[in-house]
């Protein structure tokens, strides 16, 4: 299995898209995963052109996060103009976060059925398009520890997991297990390092959080061959930071 390198524009979203497309290509990454807004994006025919005359693909289209609250309703049509807009451009992966943690902790099972209701629902409207959403989870969110990350996932079957594995590491238990313990699951992955549940990050090397060659090797293992990402912590300036994670990588055999 190969595994496909992008970059998230997390740190400079909204910031010279062109300009940093271009400097992830030459530095080695072969796409990217969207922060920004659509109306920052602007049109399918726009965003391709950028990305072709930059050389690099779309990994994935993000999105808000999914509600409970009193915004549900609106926030889950925001999702599905994303997934619309992500099948509009050819990009086949929609991911986005859930709602913040409730007063109940853990969370109840009713809390985790009502979230994954919500994310089969866009799973659904996303398989009718061809792209596939992935839960991305976070710390403080509605999952925060191993016990609920393995009660949640069981309630997902069409939608799928963004393997993020900072968050892991934070929960306390091995991300390269992780992998093997969902390997059906998995969509797509995050690579952070150096970060809080505060949600301050480094680039890959500040820490590190885990064996990163190892956790690379693990999804090759199980059979990923999709799209991994690194997310910068937006701590160094954005093009030194897009050069030492892409060297992270290749120092780890990537």
């Amino acid at each position: 299995m190969t595994l496909h390198l992008a970059y998230s524009s997390l740190p400079w979203k909204g910031q010279n898209l062109e300009h940093n497309l271009g400097k992830l290509a030459e530095n080695g990454w072969e796409g990217w995963e969207t922060r920004e807004s659509l109306d920052d994006l602007g049109t399918p025919t726009r965003l391709l052109r950028v990305c072709a005359d930059a050389g690099v693909e779309i990994a994935a289209v993000s999105g808000p996060n999914v509600s409970v609250g009193g915004d549900a309703a609106a926030a889950q049509e925001r999702c599905k103009r994303r997934i619309e807009f992500a099948a509009d451009c050819g990009v086949g992966l929609f991911m986005t976060k859930g709602p913040a943690h409730g007063p109940t902790s853990p969370s109840t099972d009713a809390d985790l059925d009502q979230v994954a209701a919500i994310y089969e629902d866009l799973a659904a409207h996303g398989d009718r398009i061809g792209v596939r959403v992935a839960w991305h989870p976070h710390v403080n969110h509605f999952v925060d520890s191993e016990q609920e990350w393995k009660r949640f996932l069981n309630r997902l079957q069409l939608c799928g997991l963004c393997l993020d594995m900072a968050h892991v590491v934070l929960w306390g238990f091995e991300p390269a297990q992780a992998a093997r313990d969902h390997a059906g699951q998995i969509a797509y992955a995050h690579l952070h390092d150096d970060l809080t549940r505060q949600n301050t990050a480094g680039d890959l090397g500040d820490g590190p959080m885990c064996d990163y060659g190892l956790f690379l090797r693990t999804l090759e293992e199980v059979g990923f061959d999709g799209w991994v990402v690194a997310v910068s912590g937006g701590t160094r300036d954005s093009v030194e930071s897009m050069k030492i994670n892409r060297a992270y990588l290749r120092s780890v055999g990537y």
